[in-house]
């Protein structure tokens, strides 16, 4: 069965179609829960519109999905509809051990996407946590083996690689990397690798990175395709052939509550991420399911 899905605002797209949420039968027969921390030390580099519209895009094929906003800031719950006054149990209290994180979740207007929403109070969170014992495993802790009606939970890291990013890369099977195509960002991505090789190795030996994602490219802008030039003859297959482009249209989606997908689907980048999307389920399984490609192709 298929759901016809109608945002409220009047600028949004309203031919999209999500899938209905699944049946227990469809729950018996997917795998095991992915946890993908989408980080990068770095701000603006797009690690929250990535987050949002990645977990749209994967909601739309019928998977079960949770975007937790790690960072203080609570962009990706704002971009997803979430206000603060809906903000009663937040991404701190699950950290803290407070709260469950199915305690924590809130429906989006998606079918099949949550959010942990974030709050001001993870501010406080990594002083906090400086003499808490076994500090690095809170979030896995309230993550692992307690979600086994989810499919994939993306983590919206903050900037730096303080406690809360150290704890999502400990709780997450893999990295998801947005990588701006700017000169600045490179400086930034070996030692953001140096400290997933170091986490794997003493914390989390099962952390793998899933990817690079080449956000915000400038078609016309030479130093944004020598940068991408240079991550891919680098980095190989581990960066996405998808690329972000930069787009009014992603910029002014959160200010509507609204991934970009739903804001304007057919914008150059709600079409990227669709692709994104579709590229992530075909590197998984080698190839995407019909109902997939149905889905894919009526968002495309």
């Amino acid at each position: 069965m298929e759901r016809f899905f109608a945002c409220g605002a009047s600028n949004v797209s309203s031919d999209i179609t999500f899938t209905d949420y699944p049946t227990a039968a469809d729950t018996a027969k997917r795998g095991r829960l992915q946890i993908i921390a989408v980080a990068n030390q770095k701000g603006g580099v797009g690690k929250t519109t990535t987050a949002i519209n990645l977990a749209t895009g994967l909601s739309a094929t019928g998977k079960q999905v949770c975007v937790l906003d790690l960072d203080p800031q609570g962009n990706a719950s704002t971009g997803l509809g979430i206000n603060k006054q809906s903000r009663i149990v937040t991404s701190y209290d699950v950290l803290m051990g407070q709260a469950s994180a199915k305690g924590a979740m809130v429906a989006t207007q998606i079918p099949g996407l949550t959010v942990i929403p974030a709050s001001v109070d993870l501010s406080g969170s990594e002083i906090e946590l400086v003499d808490a014992e076994k500090r690095e495993y809170m979030l896995r802790d309230v993550l692992r083996g307690k979600l086994d009606d989810i499919d994939y939970v993306l983590i919206d890291c903050p900037p730096g690689l303080g406690l809360l990013s150290l704890n999502a890369l400990v709780a997450a099977d893999s990295v998801l990397v947005p990588l701006q195509c700017e000169f600045l960002a490179l400086e930034g991505l070996s030692h953001l690798l140096k400290t997933i090789e170091r986490i794997k190795h003493a914390l989390n030996p099962e952390l793998t990175l899933m990817g690079i994602v080449l956000t915000m490219f400038d078609q016309r802008n030479i130093l944004s395709k020598s940068v991408a030039s240079d991550v891919r003859a680098y980095f190989g297959d581990q960066v996405y052939d998808t690329i972000i482009p930069r787009n009014v249209r992603v910029s002014e989606a959160p200010s509507h509550g609204l991934p970009v997908l739903l804001y304007d689907h057919r914008s150059t980048g709600a079409q990227a991420y669709i692709h994104l999307a579709r590229e992530i389920l075909n590197r998984e399984r080698g190839s995407v399911s019909r109902q997939e490609q149905k889905t894919m192709k009526a968002l495309g």
